[in-house]
């Protein structure tokens, strides 16, 4: 893959960037700092038309949103990865949660970012290559409603985003669960 840092490229040396949310007003600001950092940017407001996108020209990097309308980010890094193993996937949230970044990382995604990012945030998380031993540690538990969270957004992984199947998986009422993941966890912010 090109390097990053070159900024006065032509078009066909520039690194592939897919930028995938359905946040108009974000890519409207991500896409020209991305393009000022040496990339190619392409654009897409969801995971289907972003993977429709990939599969004409599958792109070098990707920056993913984990909740959009129709199939979540997490598909669309698992499809990513199968058209091209190399590609590095930086998957970004509102609604940062242990269990998703996890599933993230298994599915092909190179790292997991909690909104709000900047663009130098997001070119540094494509160089990651390993993670940081001297992090902070917290000591106190997740709450109950959290813990409730983390185990919605698992089952909704392991049934690719399927509301309906996920309802069923949980033995809860679909409109219950479209209710619980409408609203927000609750954050202990010593965690996050």
């Amino acid at each position: 893959m090109k390097p990053l840092d070159a900024k006065d490229r032509d078009e066909s040396e520039k690194a592939t960037l897919l930028l995938v949310d359905d946040d108009q007003d974000f890519l409207n600001a991500l896409a020209p700092a991305m393009s000022r950092r040496g990339f190619l940017v392409s654009l897409a407001h969801s995971a289907e038309s972003a993977f429709e996108l990939a599969q004409i020209d599958p792109p070098e990097f990707a920056v993913v949103d984990l909740k959009m309308s129709g199939n979540s980010g997490l598909v669309l890094v698992r499809q990513l990865a199968s058209l091209q193993a190399g590609t590095k996937i930086v998957i970004l949230t509102g609604y940062a949660s242990i269990a998703t970044a996890i599933e993230a990382i298994k599915l092909g995604a190179t790292h997991y970012l909690a909104k709000p990012v900047d663009a130098d945030e997001i070119v540094a998380a494509f160089s990651k290559q390993s993670g940081n031993e001297e992090i902070e540690l917290s000591h106190n538990p997740l709450s109950v409603d959290r813990l409730e969270w983390e185990h919605i957004q698992r089952v909704l992984v392991e049934n690719d985003g399927n509301i309906s199947a996920t309802a069923r998986s949980l033995n809860m009422h679909r409109r219950t669960l479209q209710r619980k993941l409408g609203k927000k966890p609750s954050i202990n912010p010593t965690i996050i």
